[in-house]
Parts: structure tokens; C-alpha cells; sequence
């Protein structure tokens, strides 16, 4: 059995080709209803009722030659499978998955040619920022996931088409703490998914992504699905020159066109491993896959034209940022200063205070607005008041600003009632910490650095 290390090895020394897509095979695969006991378009229940069915296609992308095959588990996921009213089954699909994936690549490796197992851990169908589910719920759920992935021995968690900043920042610490839990640490990848627009799902432009997913310790990030290959270039650009991590792209055949027989998608073989070529020489990818529309055919030309090339070497130019959920900004600002707007602090403006006690908290969006407006880079936001449950106050705040203000945060945290973690349950970009304060006995209350 191949090891994280060995492919977090190789993703520095060379291009690592993974496969294409799983669920449009599924859907060619002639499947009946009882296949899915039930549960219609549940690909996932497939790891258990049709292993035969979900092996056969990871057998044939590790023929072509692929280094690496994703998990059938994108949509082991909490919202997900409680459509299904099967959530209980979390920790069950993930590992059967990861267990017929695991099967696979060792059948075709060797000593000299190892193959690794990506987990695959998808979005599901709620986004936390716009409040349709709980983070510390979909936090908890993904840890189940990442925990049946690891029993069942995949060498990364690759989680993929993150649309929500929160969702994804979600994902990740939960599969952090699966890997506390079981004492395996595993390679950790996220792939975003950037619309035709020009932005993830919920306006989130690649610099935010970058800003606010890379400091949670991951090991890659990249692109993947929502269009082809074509329209993520310039979004790897930046990436290019931006990230510390390794780079990744497993873009969609093309942009789907419909047609009496339903959506199917135009780009050829040939055509992604010229885009895949492109981008690996051009931007330094390390790893290059498929999504929607792909197939074995499309991964051969890939592995054909990019497996095992050196991976080229990048001259990175990273730059320390905050981001809100739209936007990152630099520290460093062309006109030599960093504006931070205070008006959002409640022992600093009386107007924020009186609005803040009174839970009219449309006007404390608009104070917060109106300092964008007049150009502040950051919003120093303080909800801590006398006789106030500072906790409640920053809930109520920080998802508001999270979506109404495309400022960034300098946050003063409510005392030692509001943790490190507890700030990432309610917005998804990347803050600055201005001051933390504290009662010690027999000393006044006081702001610590």
C-alpha cells in the first residue's frame, strides 16, 4: 500500500495524473432502482449494493495508466444523504468506498509504480454562509466522512467543487480532526470551483479562496469542475504566482451543451491534454485530472502527454492578506497605508453601540457599508460591551457582515468566551486579530497584543 508521503513525494518532484469522472460512468452503467435500494441517484449506496459496478471503474482509469483514483463518496456528505434519510450512513459509505478504491490501486501497482487513493469529500446541497445549515454540523459530519475514508485507507482527502468558503473551511478542519482522531496524517487537497462568472457560487473571487483556505494547512488547491479547462486559466495564473502549496486542475470536458438526448460535453482526448500540457508546463500543475464528461479515453491522452514529466518550477511571489468572503486585500497597500474603519466598534462609536444594544442590526450593517464606501481595507469589529453576552453579539454580526460588506475583518474577540475556531463558524474569509482582552484577578481589564 502506497503512502501520503510517497504522494506528496512525487507531487514535488513530478506531475501526478488522477482520473476523470465517476458519476457520468455510473449513469452509462445500465443501473436499476434496486441497485440503489431505493435511494435514486444516490451514486454512493453503490460502494455497498454494486462494489463490482464502482471497481470496474476505477479499473479501467488505472489502466489507461492514471497514478491516482478519487473515491465514489462526493456526496457522503450530511445534507446529501439526509435527503436520502440515510445520514447515519456516513461513516459507513465513505469507508466502503475508500475500501473498493484501495483494492484497486494496490492491484495494479508495483514496486516501482505505486498508485494512491484520493477520498473524495464533496460540497452537498447547503451553503453555511447563506445560513442553510449549521457549520459545527457540517464540521462534524465531514470528520464521520474523513474518518471512513481513513479507516478504509486512502493516501489524501481530496475535498473538491467547493462552492462556499465556509463549507469548505468546514471540510477541512473536519478532516483535520479525523486525522487527529485515528493518529494518521494524510495529504490534504481542496479543489474550488469558479463559475463562468468569474467567481465561486457565492462571489468568492480565486484570491479570497487562495487568502483564506491556505493558512488551515492544506497541502494543494486548485480548480475543478463547472467549466473546461479554457476558462480556469487565468484563475491558475494567479494561483501560480500566488500559492505556496501545490497546484491542481481537474476541469470538466468542456462546458456542457444540451441536446435531445440531455447535456453532453465537447472537448476531446486531445483537447484536454492540450490544455492539461499547457497548464503543468506554463503554471507548474503537480495534479491533473478529469470531472464531468471525462473519461478513461480522456485520461489516456493525458497520461500519454503529462504523466511523469518534471514538475515544473515555480517562482511564487505569495503576499500576507486578509480576505472576506469576496475579496483578499494585501497588508501592503501602493498607497503606503492600511485604512482600518473603527466605526464597527462599540466602545469606539456610540452610533454602532446604541444599534448593536437595540438588535437593530441592518444599521450596523450600514456603518459597516458606509466605511467600505469611504475606503477602508478593514473593518475593526468589536462587539464587546458591559452587561453584553459578547458571543451572541459577534454570531449575530459576523453572519451579517459575513455577506452585506465585501470589507475584510481586523476582529477584537469578546474575551476569552470566543475562541480562535469559534470565529470560523460564521464567515469564510481570513481575519486579522487586533486585540484580545481578559480579566486577571486583582488587575484591571486590560487589551493584550
Amino acid at each position: 500500500m502506497p503512502d501520503s508521503a510517497s504522494l506528496l513525494a512525487a507531487l514535488r518532484e513530478r506531475v501526478v495524473v488522477a482520473d476523470g469522472a465517476m458519476g457520468t460512468m455510473l449513469q452509462a452503467a445500465q443501473l436499476t432502482l434496486d441497485d440503489f435500494e431505493g435511494h435514486e441517484g444516490c451514486n454512493e449506496i453503490l460502494n455497498v449494493t454494486r462494489p463490482d459496478v464502482v471497481r470496474s471503474i476505477h479499473d479501467a482509469y488505472l489502466a489507461v495508466g492514471c497514478d491516482a483514483v478519487e473515491t465514489n463518496t462526493f456526496g457522503v456528505n450530511l445534507a446529501n444523504l439526509a435527503e436520502y434519510g440515510i445520514a447515519d450512513r456516513i461513516y459507513e459509505l465513505a469507508r466502503a468506498g475508500a475500501v473498493l478504491a484501495r483494492e484497486a490501486a494496490d492491484g495494479h501497482a508495483t514496486a516501482d509504480r505505486p498508485r494512491w487513493v484520493l477520498g473524495s469529500v464533496g460540497p452537498g446541497t447547503k451553503l453555511p454562509t447563506l445560513g442553510h445549515a449549521r457549520y459545527a454540523d457540517l464540521r462534524d459530519a465531514y470528520q464521520t466522512c474523513a474518518a471512513g475514508l481513513l479507516s478504509g485507507g486512502v493516501d489524501a482527502v481530496l475535498v473538491e467543487t467547493a462552492q462556499d468558503l465556509l463549507q469548505a473551511k468546514a471540510a477541512v478542519v473536519g478532516a483535520r480532526r479525523a486525522m487527529t482522531a485515528a493518529d494518521r496524517r494524510v495529504a490534504l487537497l481542496v479543489n474550488v470551483t469558479v463559475e463562468t462568472t468569474g467567481t465561486m457560487l457565492l462571489g468568492s473571487e480565486i484570491g479570497a479562496a487562495l487568502t483564506a483556505l491556505e493558512p488551515l494547512g492544506i497541502d494543494a488547491i486548485g480548480l475543478n469542475c463547472a467549466t473546461g479547462p479554457a476558462e480556469m486559466s487565468e484563475h491558475l495564473r494567479y494561483l501560480a504566482k500566488s500559492a505556496r502549496v501545490v497546484l491542481a486542475c481537474m476541469p470538466n470536458a468542456g462546458l456542457p451543451v444540451l441536446g435531445p438526448d440531455g447535456a453532453s460535453y465537447p472537448l476531446t482526448p486531445t483537447q484536454l491534454a492540450d490544455a492539461l500540457d499547457t497548464f503543468t508546463r506554463d503554471y507548474g500543475l503537480a495534479l491533473v485530472g478529469g470531472c464531468c464528461g471525462t473519461t478513461p479515453e480522456h485520461l489516456r491522452a493525458v497520461v500519454d502527454r503529462v504523466g511523469g514529466r518534471p514538475a515544473a518550477p515555480r517562482r511564487t511571489r505569495p503576499e500576507p492578506a486578509a480576505a472576506s468572503l469576496y475579496q483578499s486585500v494585501s497588508f501592503r497597500q501602493d498607497t503606503s497605508y492600511l485604512g482600518i474603519g473603527e466605526r464597527t466598534n462599540a466602545n469606539g462609536s456610540r452610533a454602532f453601540r446604541e444599534a448593536m444594544l437595540a438588535g437593530r442590526w441592518d444599521d450596523c450593517v450600514e456603518i459597516a457599508r458606509d466605511q467600505t464606501r469611504d475606503g477602508a481595507h478593514l473593518l475593526d469589529v468589536c462587539v464587546d460591551y458591559v452587561g453584553r453576552n459578547g458571543v451572541a453579539d459577534m454570531r449575530e454580526i459576523a453572519g451579517r457582515f459575513a455577506t452585506a460588506s465585501t470589507c475584510r475583518w481586523c476582529w477584537t474577540p469578546p474575551s476569552r468566551r470566543w475562541s480562535r475556531p469559534g470565529w470560523s463558524a460564521w464567515a469564510g474569509g481570513r481575519w486579522s486579530t487586533r486585540s484580545t482582552t481578559r480579566t486577571v484577578p486583582g488587575r484591571a481589564r486590560g487589551s493584550l497584543g
